[in-house]
């Protein structure tokens, strides 16, 4: 089966003909969120649907930067709070320096 028409720029440390599209959907869908444009997002709900990019963002992602939780949370109507990325971040905080 082919993958979604994403740019290898991406991928750039892994096989990209090689990609296991279907296993490795968490770790594709998070790639694509912190540094794919919002086109590359649309592709992932062509390929994946929105319903599975939604709940892989809120349910399967442990880590995400700031910038790409506000702007996931701003594109799809998400609160932080329903993400586990922003989750885990509250219960955890950095050194204050």
């Amino acid at each position: 089966m082919q993958g979604p028409s994403l740019h290898k720029r991406l991928f750039w440390e892994f096989d990209f003909d090689q990609i296991d599209w279907q296993k490795d959907a968490v770790s594709i869908i998070r790639r694509v969120i912190e540094r794919g444009t919002q086109e590359e997002w649309q592709e992932l709900i062509r390929y994946y649907s929105e319903p599975k990019v939604i709940s892989t963002i809120k349910n399967d992602i442990k880590f995400l930067p700031d910038y790409s939780i506000e702007e996931v949370c701003h594109f799809f109507n998400l609160k932080p709070e329903e993400l586990l990325c922003f989750a885990r971040k509250q219960s955890r905080p950095g050194h204050w320096i």
